[in-house]
């Protein structure tokens, strides 16, 4: 038998003559540095200045350039809890590269993300700057579209008004029957041992049931709080529509009978509401981009309807169909600009349609990037007169489909139309009709919906981590800018050299 092939030598317990730069353990390129590079150039000072402001004694805050780094680089490559971002510091090079060999507890992690998830939010902006002076974003056109998003809860936590109130109704009775029960077994150990034994197994029986009768009274009294305002803001909105037509209205008697009724509205209104402003009280029915919110299904009275739901988890969430299927979350929105297929404008709301999400959305485009994109598309959900109205006051050319069909998309073999009368549903039917509106169209799909199989799909992130509209929406937030990141990183790794603005 010959000589046995020499190997190359292995030992995994061998030192370092000399330490090694943590900054040539990852090839040349890597993301992690990109990342850095980017950390270096954002403005901080948000989060500066919280830090700041805290108490100077006690244990050192970590760097907040390196926590963003983590963050950054953990929502790029689809690592969003903080306990694997934590491991990942331990066991992952990148990771150990952006953290300096620091290794910051999970709570530390989570506390931070949460306590500057406004800050967070904020360099959605700075990084669409960024995509914008490395010429990513052309503004010639731009795709509007929507996903649901699994909350931070159960569909199961939720309950509707009738069962509350059927729950409620048993429970009451059911803790009434355990106090006389308790108050009977007192008397006997009392009897048999002394005044002053407690006895053992009937309170917890009598807590868990006062306990969850105690969270279904909150739930439901903040349930039809809320619908009495819902209900309220629907008569408000009547009344201007009454005024409007006491003043538009050619008929004398036409206007006095709509001045009266606008009266009336109002004041039905006002009893019903706890808000004596009413712009801010409707305010309370907007995100605060301006996007509308889900309105609690109400009866006539102000009272919830009896399948009207509130979910105990996370409250703000809403049950949502998805593809067939329902699932308890929000209403992710994006606009895209389709030459690198970079988010411009992103939000969250928890209304399940996309009816009243155009004008804002188009807003929130002109707002980032400083000018309204030529032209801009949206499926059928974004339709409706009123939206597409509000949103050409900003310049931009829309293409909306007027009806729903097979992923949206327009037949390619019917001929063009021709808008019949006034109606502004038939004026946009006709517009998508032609040889232009088809091809500008035909672009919408190929635009945005892949963003959301690159956030879903390639990185994983099926369900929000943080609950409420808040942290929902700056996780959503944190996303979108990631994924940009990632458009500048593959599209113009060198460009980040200036900080943006």
């Amino acid at each position: 038998m010959g000589d046995a092939k020499a190997v190359r030598q292995w030992s995994a317990g061998q030192g370092f003559l000399l330490p090694p730069s943590p900054m040539d353990w990852l090839e040349e390129g890597h993301l992690a540095y990109f990342i850095l590079d980017v950390v270096e150039t954002l403005d901080l000072r948000e989060i500066r200045d919280v830090i700041d402001s805290r108490d100077p004694r006690g244990p050192r805050p970590y760097s907040p350039q390196m926590m963003v780094a983590l963050l950054l680089y953990g929502y790029c490559t689809g690592v969003y809890s903080s306990r694997r971002i934590e491991r990942a510091t331990y066991e992952n090079v990148a990771f150990r590269v952006l953290s300096g060999g620091d290794h910051p507890h999970f709570t530390r992690i989570n506390a931070f993300r949460k306590t500057h998830l406004a800050a967070l939010d904020g360099l959605f902006l700075q990084v669409v700057q960024l995509c914008q002076k490395a010429g990513l974003v052309k503004m010639g056109h731009v795709a509007l579209d929507g996903t649901k998003v699994q909350g931070n809860a159960s569909k199961h936590k939720a309950m509707s008004h009738d069962r509350m109130t059927k729950d409620e109704e048993r429970l009451r009775s059911e803790v009434a029957e355990l106090l006389a029960r308790a108050e009977a077994v007192d008397a006997e150990e009392d009897a048999l041992y002394g005044v002053g034994e407690k006895p053992e197994d009937l309170p917890a029986e009598l807590r868990r049931r006062e306990d969850r009768l105690a969270r279904i009274r909150k739930a439901k009294a903040e349930l039809e709080a809320e619908a009495r305002e819902a209900r309220a803001q629907e008569l408000r909105e009547q009344a201007e529509r009454a005024e409007k037509r006491s003043k538009q209205s050619a008929d004398g008697v036409e206007r006095k009978r709509a001045a009266t009724l606008a009266k009336k509205k109002r004041a039905q209104a006002a009893e019903l509401s706890a808000e004596e402003d009413e712009e801010k009280a409707a305010k309370q029915f907007e995100t605060p981009e301006g996007l509308p919110k889900h309105r609690v299904p109400t009866k006539t009275t102000g009272e919830p309807t009896d399948k009207a739901q509130r979910n105990f988890t996370d409250p703000d969430s809403r049950i949502m169909e998805r593809g067939g299927s329902f699932l308890q979350g929000y209403n992710c929105q994006a606009a895209v600009d389709d030459a690198h297929q970079v988010i411009v404008a992103q939000a969250i709301t928890n209304q399940s349609p996309d009816n009243g999400n155009l004008a804002p959305m188009v807003a929130l485009v002109e707002a980032n990037c400083g000018a309204s994109a030529d032209v801009t598309t949206g499926d059928a959900g974004y339709w409706s007169p009123e939206g597409v109205e509000r949103a050409a006051k900003g310049g931009s050319d829309l293409y909306i489909s007027t009806k729903r069909g097979r992923h949206d998309s327009l037949p390619q073999d019917e001929p063009a139309q021709s808008p019949r009368g006034d109606d502004p549903r038939e004026w946009m039917r006709a517009k998508l009709s032609t040889p232009r509106g088809r091809a500008i169209y035909a672009k919408r799909k190929s635009t945005v919906e892949p963003v959301f199989g690159q956030i879903k799909g390639a990185r994983g992130f099926r369900q929000f981590l943080l609950r409420g509209s808040y942290g929902a929406g700056g996780e959503w937030s944190l996303l979108c800018t990631c994924h940009n990141l990632l458009k500048l990183f593959r599209h113009a790794p060198a460009a980040v050299v200036a900080a943006p603005g």
